[in-house]
C-alpha cells in the first residue's frame, strides 16, 4: 500500500477543516434563524398581531383578504381603525366616538359627535344602515362607538347586537396594510 503524498494529506486536512467550518456555520445560521423566528412570533403575539380582514364593511379603506398589522393600544381617537372581538370573531371598524360622547345620525347617514358633523373622507356613500339604537346616543364609560366605512352593509355600534365596544374586547389599532403588496401602506 502506497503512502499518500504531502499534497494529498494537505488536501484531505483542508477538506475536513472546511467540513467542520461548514457544519459550524450551518449550526450558527440555524440558531440565529430560530431565535429571529421566536422573537417575531413573540412580537406578533404580544405587541403587533397580524390580522386578516373578512367581509366588506370597511370598503373602500380595507378589502376582504387584506392582511393588516395592529398595535396593541387602548388610546384611540376618532378616525382610528380598530380590531375587536365579537362572538369569537375579530371585527374591524372605525372609531367614531369615545366614552361620554354623544352620537347622532340623520336618516341620510350624516354623523355628528357632540353636535359637530364628522368629516369622513373615507366613506364613499353615507347611509343610515342597520340602526336600531335610540339616537342621540351617549357612549358609556370605557367604551367606543364604532362604524364600518361601507355604511350600508356594516353592522356596528348602530345596532344593539354589537353596541359600543368595551376596552377588553379590543385587539388593537390597525396601523399598516401588509398584503396585498399593491396596497402596502398605513391604514387611514
Amino acid at each position: 500500500m502506497e503512502r499518500p503524498s504531502s499534497h494529498e494529506v494537505r488536501a484531505e486536512l483542508d477538506r475536513v477543516k472546511h467540513g467542520k467550518m461548514y457544519r459550524s456555520t450551518l449550526k450558527s445560521t440555524i440558531y440565529v434563524l430560530v431565535t429571529v423566528a421566536a422573537f417575531a412570533i413573540l412580537v406578533a403575539t404580544l405587541w403587533m398581531p397580524v390580522l386578516e380582514v373578512y367581509g366588506g364593511s370597511m370598503e373602500p379603506t380595507l378589502q376582504e383578504g387584506n392582511l393588516v398589522a395592529a398595535v396593541k393600544s387602548g388610546d384611540f381617537k376618532t378616525g382610528d381603525v380598530i380590531a375587536f372581538y365579537y362572538n369569537n370573531k375579530i371585527l374591524v371598524k372605525r372609531v367614531i366616538a369615545g366614552p361620554g360622547d354623544w352620537v347622532d345620525i340623520t336618516k341620510d347617514g350624516t354623523v355628528t359627535v357632540n353636535g359637530q358633523q364628522l368629516e369622513e373622507p373615507y366613506v364613499d356613500e353615507l347611509a343610515y344602515g342597520d340602526t336600531n339604537i335610540d339616537l342621540p346616543y351617549q357612549v358609556p364609560d370605557g367604551r367606543w362607538f364604532v362604524m364600518g366605512d361601507h355604511r350600508s352593509v356594516s353592522v356596528d355600534s348602530r345596532n344593539k347586537s354589537i353596541g359600543p365596544v368595551a376596552a377588553e374586547q379590543v385587539v388593537g389599532k390597525l396601523v399598516y396594510t401588509i398584503w396585498p403588496l399593491s396596497q402596502l401602506g398605513s391604514v387611514n
